[in-house]
């Protein structure tokens, strides 16, 4: 009986020292496939900052006026001296909505325009465009309206 014990005592103990083999099925995870996200330069609250350019190398964005937003930033950084070719492109198509403002680097500013704006941009850095009603003219414009801005060089 002693060796009865014995025995299986030491079947015991050698049965846990072995590992086992376990084969894992190895399954491919699907792809994980991930779409391109399209640059584009969205309004957040009052201001459009453009910093995305499109294939011709214009900036373009969309833009809301509405009660709460009378008026639009919008922010773009000009590395190069040049002129700026902008417009304002209502859906209505035509609409009270211009260029009230350019403010330079330097932090002096230009204007009211109307819904084209050509101007020579003689400072780099940030400048910004101000989009709003004319207040000179009836029928405040709200709704959409689409903004581009093209930046020739010297």
């Amino acid at each position: 009986m002693k060796n009865l014990y014995i025995l299986l005592l030491s079947i015991f103990f050698f049965s846990c020292q072995q590992k086992e083999n376990k084969k894992a099925s190895a399954e491919s995870p699907n792809p994980v496939v991930q779409k391109e996200e399209k640059q584009e330069n969205k309004q957040i609250g009052d201001t459009i900052a453009m910093s995305y350019k499109n294939d011709e190398n214009i900036f373009s964005a969309e833009g809301h006026l509405d009660s709460l937003n009378s008026k639009v930033y919008v922010q773009f950084k000009n590395e190069d001296l040049g002129e700026l070719n902008a417009q304002i492109i209502p859906d209505t198509g035509k609409g009270n909505i211009r260029f009230n403002q350019i403010i330079f680097p330097d932090k002096t500013s230009d204007g009211p325009f109307g819904m084209d704006l050509k101007i020579p941009l003689k400072q780099k850095g940030t400048h910004i465009l101000v989009i709003g009603h004319s207040l000179m003219a009836d029928n405040s414009y709200y709704g959409n309206f689409k903004v581009q801005l093209n930046i020739r060089k010297e």
